[in-house]
């Protein structure tokens, strides 16, 4: 989980509570709280000990807690089993095991087959 150029990883302990924004570049492991806004440069794992209640934008985010809010990452969102999710999630790989719950829309950008697009082109004229 470590960022590649520094090596840092944030931890904010099962005992703390943020009220407000928290951003930064460093990879974080969220195993308290953060009530606000959330902008990494990094990576962000919510423990399953998280309660989340926070817009989230990062790099890529693995979720193992509960997050009401919208996600959204660069790469990718792992939701795993028994994190819930209340809200949208936007990646480009987004990957649910089974025994999570996602309340909201999954957004994610794949490039469908040429075959497929002419097809649903055909259906809507």
């Amino acid at each position: 989980m470590a960022n590649a150029d520094s090596g840092d990883i944030c931890t904010i302990g099962p005992d703390t509570t943020v009220r407000g924004n928290l951003s930064g570049d460093e990879d974080v492991l969220l195993q308290g709280r953060v009530e606000g806004a959330i902008a990494l440069g990094g990576h962000l794992e919510i423990a399953a000990s998280s309660v989340t209640e926070a817009s989230v934008e990062a790099e890529s985010v693995d979720v193992h807690g509960e997050v009401v809010g919208e996600i959204a990452a660069n790469i990718h969102v792992t939701v795993h089993p028994g994190a819930r999710i209340t809200g949208n999630v936007r990646a480009q790989q987004v990957v649910i095991h089974e025994g999570a719950a996602v309340h909201g829309v999954v957004e994610m950008e794949v490039d469908l087959p040429q075959e497929l697009l002419e097809r649903a082109r055909d259906r809507l004229r």
